[in-house]
This record gives C-alpha cells, structure tokens and sequence, in this order.
C-alpha cells in the first residue's frame, strides 16, 4: 500500500494534483473537503465540533483504507508548519499507515500568491468544494493565512523519506502529476 500525502498552502493546486495522480496511479484521492464539505451543512470546520466530526470521519476512512487490499490512497492537507498540532496530525495519520506496512510518500506544493488567488476561482475547485464558492470569504481567509502561518516547510525542515517539493507556479497538474509518478515510481 502507498499513502500519499500532498500538502501545502489553500488554492496551490493539491485537490486538482491529486486528481490527475490518482488516474495516473489508481490510488484513491481523498482530498481534506470531502469531509469538511460533508459536516458544514450542520457544522463549520471552524468549530469544535466541526472539527471533531471531521476528525473522526477522516480517522475511520485512514484505518479502513489502511487495512484494506486498496493500492493505497492520496491525502491533501493544509500543514502549518509552526503549528505543533498539525506536525502531530501529520505524524498520527502517516502512523496509521505506517503501522500496516504502507509506504508513505510526502509531496509538498508551492506557488505564489498570486497564482493561488486565481487558482482559488477555477470552476473544478468550485465544483468540488461547496465551502469555497463564497470567492471574497475564501480570498479573505486565503489572504489571512498566508500572514497568519508558514504553510510551507523550510529547507530541510522535513526530515522523512520518500519527499518531493514542486514549486508549481506555472505547472499544470498533469505535469506535476507526472513528475511525482516518475520520482517515486509510482
């Protein structure tokens, strides 16, 4: 089984990366709205409870997934790197997999501002994450947390195996795709 995780800041282009990999590869793409989306009708993520509920579907998805004959799966995640709670997620999830004798491959993405604020109102991000489709909230909170945390790592920052860093600025997903196929042989 292989698990991939792919992270980085909101509107970098994970869920559109993670789509054109997961045709590629086979592996399932679970990327974080699919929940997030799920419980907002009752809760926004940005409660407890939202969270909590969140939480705990995306924890049944990873132990079900992980003891499954499934080839593995792609996970997108926003990773505030000075956030200690989100190492611990990041190092929760991965030990899931881990502890079923997955493969874990870390592919972090980066693109600039700018690039993200339009990427933020392609009609596949809307299409597929309903919480995204109010464009001045999801620019204001896009702005917001790019002052707010370090949603990339430094260099060196993670020490792990099996890591790619892709600044896809100017890319388009089928590019990076590839190329996180042909580095970890997928």
């Amino acid at each position: 089984m292989k698990f991939v995780i792919l992270f980085g800041p909101q509107a970098v282009g994970k869920m559109t990366v993670g789509q054109e990999l997961a045709k590629e590869t086979g592996l399932k793409l679970f990327h974080n709205h699919m929940t997030i989306d799920l419980v907002s009708p009752f809760f926004s993520y940005g409660t407890k409870e939202g969270r909590r509920i969140v939480e705990l579907f995306r924890e049944e998805l990873f132990e079900s997934v992980a003891k499954s004959d499934l080839p593995g799966m792609i996970f997108t995640f926003v990773w505030a790197f000075d956030m200690e709670e989100d190492w611990a997620y990041v190092r929760h999830v991965t030990t899931i997999f881990e502890s079923r004798g997955a493969d874990i491959y870390y592919v972090e993405l980066e693109a600039d501002i700018e690039e993200r604020l339009i990427r933020n109102t392609t009609e596949n991000r809307l299409i597929h994450k309903p919480t995204k489709r109010d464009i001045a909230w999801s620019e204001g909170e896009l702005k917001q947390t790019a002052t707010m945390y370090r949603l990339n790592s430094r260099d060196g920052e993670l020490d792990v195996d099996n890591y790619l860093r892709i600044d896809n600025t100017h890319l388009d997903a089928e590019t990076v795709a590839a190329r996180i196929k042909q580095h970890f042989q997928l």
